[in-house]
């Protein structure tokens, strides 16, 4: 039955965006089946319909995450160094920093999925390569792979630099931090930085 299918992976598809937006709200620890269930809009029983475990909701919610931060931007990005300055001041902006629930699973999550099985470890670097890969395309088209380290050592200074931002109680200091950050991964990626509002 063509319909009983497509309607059985629309709900699983509700189920995984429900749980990625509730895991980088509560951790995934402190969030339960029970809970990730309600968000979907769904009783606690249609659960193992979809997934064998919570760890495999866990693996596909943070490789869903990393897809469509990769789809809604990095793809969307102008292509060279100008998609890099794009890519990175979305990232180390004032409204990705005020809405952990709809940003990268990096930042909200990483020592989180330190913790977690191998397939979730698994499901993250798959994912997070794809969007790494995608700077490292804009950085140097010609052998993205030559600096693949270097775009991931500016992410993982970009997410620890959003994590800070976003603990800090001095929204000042946060702003300007953010800006720091800014400047400091455009610098590690050797794009010139201009002046906010230069890109459009």
């Amino acid at each position: 039955m063509r319909y009983r299918k497509e309607h059985k992976q629309a709900t699983r598809q509700r189920i995984i965006e429900a749980a990625g937006r509730r895991f980088k709200r509560d951790g995934i620890d402190s969030s339960g089946i029970t809970t990730l269930m309600k968000d979907a809009g769904l009783t606690n029983g249609a659960f193992y319909t979809h997934f064998t475990s919570k760890d495999e909701l866990v693996a596909t919610a943070v490789a869903d995450q990393l897809q469509t931060q990769n789809a809604n931007i990095v793809a969307q990005a102008a292509p060279g160094r100008a998609g890099l300055e794009q890519i990175v001041r979305w990232y180390l902006s004032a409204q990705h920093r005020d809405s952990p629930d709809d940003g990268c699973p990096s930042a909200a999550l990483l020592d989180e999925i330190r913790r977690c099985a191998d397939p979730t470890k698994q499901a993250y670097t798959d994912g997070v390569l794809v969007v790494i890969d995608g700077i490292a395309a804009r950085l140097e088209p010609d052998d993205p792979l030559s600096v693949r380290t270097k775009a991931l050592s500016a992410y993982a200074m970009m997410a620890g630099t959003l994590q800070l931002a976003r603990a800090l109680a001095d929204r000042q200091l946060a702003d300007e931090l953010l800006e720091q950050g800014i400047h400091n991964a455009l610098a590690l990626l050797g794009v010139e930085h201009q002046h906010p509002g230069a890109l459009n």
